[in-house]
C-alpha cells in the first residue's frame, strides 16, 4: 500500500481454508518463496477468492503469523502447571520461550517483521500483540499472584517480566539471528533456562528453600 498501511482483513466462508493453505506454504517456503499461485492451489481456491480475502501477501502472512503465534502461545501456556513451585513454573515458562525463540517459525516471523518494519510498521505490532504480548501478560499475572502469595518479592512486576524474557534469550537469540548457529543442543538450552531461573530467583525470590 502507498502509505505503508495494511488493508483490513475480510472474512467469509472460505477464510479458514485460505488461511490453512497459506500456513502450509509459508511454513514450507518462507515469505519470499511463497507464491500466490501455490497458496491458492494448496488452499484449493481460486486466486480471485484468495485476493478477495487478502489483497496483499503481507496481510495474508501476518494473519497466518497471528493465528499461529496465538495457537503456539496458548498451547505452551496450557502445558504449564501454574500451581507448582515457583522455580518449576518459571523453568517451564523459560523452556517454552526458548523453544519458540529458536524455532524456524519464530525466527522467520521476526526477520520478516524487522525487514519490513520501515514500510509496514504494523507487521511488528501485530506480531508482538499476537504472541509475545499475550505470553508477557500471562507472566505478569503469574508474577503478581506469586508476589501476593509471598513466594516472590517484586516491586515492579512488568519490569521483572521483561527482565525474565531477556534472560531467556541470553546468547542463543543473537547467535541464531546473526546466523552463527541454526540449532542448539538440549544442554545449551538447559544452560540458558537454568541460568535465567537462578538469576531471577536470586533477585526476586523470598525463600530459596521453598521455591
Amino acid at each position: 500500500m502507498p502509505d505503508g498501511t495494511l488493508p483490513t482483513v475480510k472474512k467469509g466462508r472460505k477464510f479458514a481454508q485460505v488461511l490453512e493453505g497459506a500456513r502450509k506454504v509459508f511454513m514450507a517456503d518462507g515469505f519470499e518463496g511463497a507464491s500466490v499461485d501455490d497458496i491458492a492451489k494448496t488452499a484449493q481456491v481460486s486466486k480471485a477468492t484468495l485476493y478477495s480475502y487478502f489483497p496483499d501477501k503481507r496481510l495474508l502472512f501476518m494473519e497466518v503469523a497471528r493465528a499461529e503465534c496465538q495457537r503456539q502461545a496458548e498451547g505452551a501456556i496450557a502445558t504449564i502447571d501454574m500451581d507448582g513451585p515457583v522455580r518449576d513454573v518459571l523453568h517451564d515458562i523459560a523452556l517454552q520461550m526458548v523453544h519458540f525463540l529458536t524455532s524456524d517459525f519464530g525466527l522467520r516471523i521476526f526477520r520478516i517483521c524487522v525487514g519490513e518494519s520501515d514500510r509496514f510498521p504494523e507487521l511488528g505490532q501485530e506480531f508482538y500483540e499476537s504472541g509475545p504480548m499475550m505470553v508477557r501478560s500471562r507472566i505478569v499475572d503469574y508474577l503478581t499472584d506469586a508476589t501476593l502469595r509471598g513466594d516472590l518479592h517484586i516491586a515492579d512486576v512488568p519490569l521483572a517480566a521483561d527482565q525474565f524474557a531477556e534472560l531467556c534469550k541470553a546468547d542463543l537469540f543473537p547467535r541464531i539471528v546473526f546466523n552463527m548457529d541454526r540449532t542448539f543442543s538440549q544442554a545449551e538450552i538447559d544452560r540458558v533456562v537454568d541460568g535465567a531461573v537462578a538469576m531471577f530467583m536470586a533477585c526476586y525470590g523470598t525463600n530459596p528453600a521453598k521455591t
